[in-house]
């Protein structure tokens, strides 16, 4: 937004005792949050000796019979992320049904290399639906710290309830990761879905600048090669918060612009000349290269994030791939945002999306896309607010009722979407959203313009920024102090949006049910904190059958 291979491995042994209930699993883990602790301090992000886990241990696209295992192995000192550097390691990967390892269900080995950044993952199958599980990683003497992941439900059970954790936009040079430290001490999620911009391609002090920067990237200029892909999400997993989350939940990520550059469409970003920063489908395959060595992701089609999970016949999670298929962001005022030659999700995500849609017996469909699904039009705001509000949303300064980079810039798909949830029926539909560093609860409406007196399709619960700057932070004034009026304005001419938040960071908990779908809203005391405090501030549910947002009035217990 405007502000500024996996490698084919052996499966599992298979063979694990009966599940225990999931109560039962969340009873045991209660041991703590001192569970998490453990898990992330036995991952220095500095270590004298190799061969060595500096970059922790992370699981992710959990199935009912299995899960992807990540680590990074450190075979020597000069072995660092992005230098190409170091031998091939044999590493050695085992899961348990008890942190002890004394009831192992499955081992196996890989083999580090530097043609995959010393990367690996074990895409372990033959697991139990519905338990939790624990796993390492060693090379010969040396062990990585311990993981705990848990499986999906079975594909036609009835799980009484999910629960998630909900993030994106995390900037290391704006703030530290407290939100994912708070997730890492829950002890009842099934999973942690991320958003999109798990890091940020620019240069040192440029984003946020240099009298605002908490803690500088690595490397100090802008990430273009694959190089310095690697090296970059090398240093976000050097994150004691990083590494404590991603031990101890499934994650379930997509991409968004910054994982390449900022607005990146299918040929190009705002943020790339090509004169000076070479090709971009170079400088694109470099990017996914390695996001999927870093990142914990099973990819469903190479190159690409959109996929398909499902928790039982409670819900199934559609994920959208919104960059790489994407036509170029339009000139707002020229009328070519409604065309249909133009795409955000390109042809055949869109169809396999509303094939999707149609075909799922799940109460719930819930949909990750990492920007924004609702219509935003601008009220009447002060210069002064509109032209940080402006950069955020991805308008121009002028302020033009129009949010190119998200679906507001690809009506057509938008329009397509809605019809087809219309006419076939499709209830109990719920968007996921990153992207805009503000919190949003949203109906989604069939016509903006004569909403609420016209039909909802669908919600749309927004998550705000891990640590991105938003209103407030850009116009560099405590919370409250202006954002009241941009709120309210634009509250005013988008009767579909409930509610807005736009001057906290943090994450949501995302609490799921046969009878209602309910997003928690979490905020943090001080991003710059590095021992910040989280608090509740509202929550919003949706009622099965409803197509509406209502507020709840407490988190769920």
């Amino acid at each position: 937004m405007t502000s500024r291979l996996q490698q084919s491995v052996p499966r599992s042994t298979p063979g694990a005792p009966s599940a225990p209930s999931r109560r039962t699993v969340v009873k045991a883990a209660a041991a703590g949050a001192a569970l998490a602790a453990p898990f992330a301090a036995a991952a220095p992000a500095h270590a004298a000796e190799a061969p060595a886990f500096l970059h922790g241990v992370a699981s992710g696209d959990p199935l009912p019979d299995g899960v992807l295992l990540w680590t990074r192995v450190t075979p020597g000192a000069d072995a660092v992320p992005g230098s190409g550097k170091g031998p091939d390691v044999r590493v050695s990967w085992e899961i348990a049904t008890d942190k002890a390892f004394r009831q192992i269900v499955g081992r196996g080995t890989v083999t580090a290399s530097a043609a995959s950044d010393h990367t690996v993952k074990a895409d372990v199958r033959g697991l139990r639906p519905a338990t939790a599980y624990y796993f390492r990683f060693s090379v010969d003497a040396t062990r990585s710290p311990v993981g705990r992941t848990r499986t999906t439900p079975a594909t036609d059970a009835s799980p009484d309830g999910l629960r998630f954790g909900v993030v994106s936009c995390a900037n290391w040079e704006a703030g530290y990761y407290s939100s994912y430290r708070h997730l890492a001490a829950r002890t009842d999620l099934d999973a942690v879905l991320h958003l999109g911009d798990y890091l940020y391609e620019y240069k040192t002090g440029e984003y946020p600048t240099a009298d605002y920067t908490v803690r500088e990237h690595r490397p100090a200029h802008e990430i273009v090669s694959l190089a310095d892909y690697r090296t970059r999400h090398g240093q976000t997993k050097t994150d004691a918060d990083v590494q404590a989350m991603q031990a101890v939940h499934p994650l379930i990520a997509i991409w968004d612009d910054h994982e390449f550059a900022n607005d990146a469409w299918s040929g190009g970003a705002e943020n790339h000349t090509p004169g000076t920063e070479g090709d971009w489908q170079a400088r694109q395959q470099a990017a996914k290269q390695a996001y999927f060595e870093w990142m914990p992701v099973r990819p469903s089609t190479a190159g690409t994030v959109f996929r398909r999970l499902r928790f039982g016949n409670l819900a199934d999670l559609h994920l959208l791939d919104l960059r790489s298929f994407r036509s170029e962001q339009s000139s707002v005022g020229n009328g070519a945002v409604d065309s249909p030659e133009r795409t955000i999700t390109g042809r055949a995500q869109l169809d396999w999306l509303k094939s999707g849609l149609t075909a799922s017996n799940a109460r719930w469909k819930l949909v990750g896309t990492s920007v924004m699904i609702s219509p935003v039009a601008f009220g009447s705001l002060p210069a002064h607010i509109a032209g940080p509000l402006a950069e955020l949303l991805g308008l121009p300064k002028e302020g033009l009722a129009i949010n190119v980079d998200q679906w507001d810039g690809y009506t057509h798909d938008r329009a397509e979407l809605i019809s087809h949830l219309r006419e076939h029926a499709v209830r109990d539909t719920v968007f996921l959203t990153g992207d805009i560093h503000m919190a949003w609860a949203n109906d989604v409406p069939v016509k903006a313009a004569t909403y609420p007196l016209s039909p909802s399709a669908a919600t749309e619960f927004v998550v705000t920024s891990v640590t991105s700057d938003n209103l407030d932070d850009i116009l560099h004034v405590a919370p409250d102090t202006l954002s009241t009026v941009a709120e309210g304005a634009i509250k005013a001419a988008n009767r579909h949006v409930r509610w807005l938040d736009m001057d906290r960071h943090g994450y949501g908990v995302l609490d799921v049910t046969a009878e209602r779908t309910q997003m928690d809203f979490y905020v943090i005391s001080d991003r710059a904190d590095r021992s910040a405090t989280s608090a509740w501030q509202r929550s919003y549910r949706t009622l099965t059958g409803t197509q509406k947002v209502e507020r709840a009035d407490a988190p769920v217990a």
